[in-house]
């Protein structure tokens, strides 16, 4: 409990004892009264100036407003009926502030569930001066410096690691237990844990640009970018208090001017005025406007801990609506690595061919030239290689050890007069010929996340309908990773622009309340992730860009998540739907039945903390997304 918390805890308990102990005080008249006046403003004083502000400042139809009125209304009537009996009004406030007080223990708990989630925020970082370290300012660290991170500091600033090797603890931003291995050349996030090693990283980015900055930020404005739901409930609430406070004022006034001018009975104004009270309590929209905002906070702190980061609750009310989604390929459903997968019709050992093509590819940096080089996985000797030649579009030519070398694609054979054999596997084919002669050829092609096919698998069951994937690559290619995956369409050999038109196309041929989610990674993606009706972007690997434009954020670059945050949402919804209707229903029905006399005021403050309790109660399962 935080100390605002404690001290409402201290002022309810005292307020309850002070009661109990008046109970058995033989007062009278205005002593009772006075004794009696305590514990109801140790409780309520916070309520009854929160109501005075609001009539002030012309904002008078609110839950504070409500309970002023009807307890300060109810202490009224038994002084003009000489009862005594202000115990009632002292439990209606007790209750509430019961009530408020298990509310802000639910948000508060909920907030911090999601702090210590995101509790990654780095306080410093270490530069090496003179052979010592110096803890700055992480906002002092321009790019391209070296900073050095020791075992049980966390990862400051986005880099490169360029000396010692390590495990890093990343479930803060994944949500994944299993640590991950970095060395020399790895790409490193701010936020990560270090476990042991001592490691050296060049930074590569600004703190304000890096990872750890632009999760803490889409945390924090989450809460700003509100769903139809809170909108529906926010405008609720404004029609609602009015409407009931009009109500209550005609229950108290009407019946009994009907009773003496028709009727020819007495008025009994005081029973009415205490039905018209009663009818006040019960009509605090509490339940509703502190359950729904609650149960979307909770949604999007479970997901944040399941590692998927959702930017409002808006976007969560529209993900639970997704019925199609749209892939990009590489770096979404494969890895966009591309490694050497077969060596096919060589006319030398593998490994020599292999040497060959690396040392002939060596001075390109070509993804293609460095999955050669990473498969040949030996130090490359430029000495060995001379009379570079790269022909666009082609291939290269060079001379390796004084041998002639050709490394390229069919049109180099072609160009060279070099009959080949054609290669019938998926990828790209690199055609080798040493002194003019075929040698064979190596198969290299991008590999599918290990992942990616029980990632379509779990969207279908789901309840996601169709599947797209879209690629600039070639249409062997695209229909192989297609087929494997099990992706229902397939559309290749498309340009950035072509992507935006498929997804136009794809947008006005589904039925108006189905959502189109396009996930996606490069820079390339931004355009169609900001058209579709929800963008997801990988953020691990994913590039700026699309992390910006993007409405969902998979933090490990998992696409199985993709399902998850997607079970996430609906049932976040259900659980608000279910508030919705379980809070006006119970309303409805203890608003009929303090109007018809039968609702105490006892009785309506205890619905009335009941319903928002256990709307509270239900509101957090939205935190609890393991099992999903």
């Amino acid at each position: 409990m935080n100390r605002k918390q404690k001290i409402m805890l201290t002022r309810i308990l005292v307020s309850a004892a002070l009661l109990i102990v008046l109970n058995f005080v033989p007062a009278a008249g205005v002593l009772r009264f006075i004794l009696y006046m305590v514990p109801y403003f140790v409780v309520g004083y916070d309520i009854l100036w929160k109501a005075l502000k609001g009539i002030l400042h012309r904002q008078v139809f609110d839950e504070c407003f409500l309970m002023a009125v009807a307890t300060v209304g109810a202490i009224a009537l038994a002084l003009y009926e000489q009862s005594g009996d202000y115990t009632e009004a002292i439990a209606v406030m007790l209750f509430y502030q019961i009530g408020e007080w298990f509310q802000s223990y639910a948000v508060g708990r909920s907030r911090r569930n999601i702090s210590d989630l995101m509790d990654i925020r780095p306080d410093y970082a270490n530069i090496e001066k003179d052979g010592k370290l110096t803890k700055v300012d992480p906002d002092e660290v321009a790019p391209g410096s070296v900073i050095v991170v020791q075992p049980g500091e966390k990862v400051p600033i986005d880099g490169t690691v360029v000396e010692g090797r390590s495990t890093l603890n990343t479930a803060a931003l994944t949500g994944e237990s299993l640590p991950r291995e970095a060395g020399p050349g790895d790409e490193v996030i701010s936020g990560c844990i270090n476990q042991n090693g001592v490691l050296k990283i060049q930074t590569t980015k600004e703190f304000g640009e890096s990872t750890v900055s632009k999760i803490l930020d889409l945390v924090e404005n989450a809460s700003s970018r509100k769903s139809k739901s809170e909108d529906f409930i926010s405008k609720f609430a404004r029609i609602y208090t009015p409407a009931v406070c009009f109500a209550a004022l005609a229950l108290a006034v009407l019946p009994p001017l009907v009773r003496m001018a028709f009727m020819g009975l007495s008025p009994d104004w005081g029973s009415w005025i205490y039905r018209a009270l009663t009818f006040l309590v019960i009509s605090c929209p509490c339940a509703l406007v502190i359950s729904i905002p609650l149960s979307f906070f909770a949604g999007i702190g479970g997901a944040s801990r399941a590692g998927v980061l959702v930017k409002g609750s808006n976007y969560l009310e529209t993900l639970s609506q997704t019925r199609t989604v749209v892939f990009d390929k590489t770096g979404t459903l494969t890895q966009g690595v591309f490694e050497v997968n077969g060596i096919h019709h060589s006319e030398l050992e593998n490994e020599k061919l292999l040497e060959y093509a690396a040392l002939a590819e060596s001075a390109s940096s070509h993804p293609i030239s460095k999955s050669l080089q990473r498969a040949y996985g030996r130090e490359i000797d430029r000495s060995r290689v001379s009379d570079i030649q790269e022909i666009s579009g082609n291939g290269v030519l060079a001379k390796v050890d004084g041998v002639s070398v050709a490394a390229g694609n069919d049109k180099l054979m072609d160009h060279l007069g070099i009959p080949f054999i054609p290669c019938h596997s998926v990828g790209t084919i690199i055609h080798m010929a040493i002194d003019g002669k075929y040698a064979g050829h190596i198969v290299i092609s991008d590999v599918v996340k290990p992942h990616a096919k029980e990632a379509v698998r779990a969207l279908k069951a789901a309840g996601v309908r169709k599947t797209v994937m879209l690629t600039g690559d070639a249409k062997k290619v695209a229909d192989a990773v297609a087929g494997e995956l099990g992706i229902d369409e397939v559309y290749s050999e498309l340009l950035p622009a072509g992507k935006v038109e498929k997804v136009e196309a794809l947008l006005q041929g589904k039925p108006e309340k189905e959502k189109l989610a396009f996930v996606g990674d490069g820079i390339n993606d931004a355009p169609v992730l900001g058209r579709a009706d929800i963008g997801i972007a990988m953020g691990a690997m994913g590039s700026d860009a699309a992390i910006e434009a993007a409405d969902i954020v998979l933090m490990d670059d998992d696409p199985l998540k993709i399902s998850k945050a997607i079970k996430i949402s609906r049932k976040c919804l259900s659980i608000v739907y279910q508030n919705i209707v379980f809070a006006i229903g119970i309303k409805l029905l203890c608003l009929v039945l303090g109007a018809l006399g039968l609702a105490s005021m006892w009785l309506a403050i205890f619905a009335d903390v009941g319903v928002m309790v256990l709307a509270v109660l239900n509101a957090i399962r939205a935190l609890f997304v393991k099992k999903l």
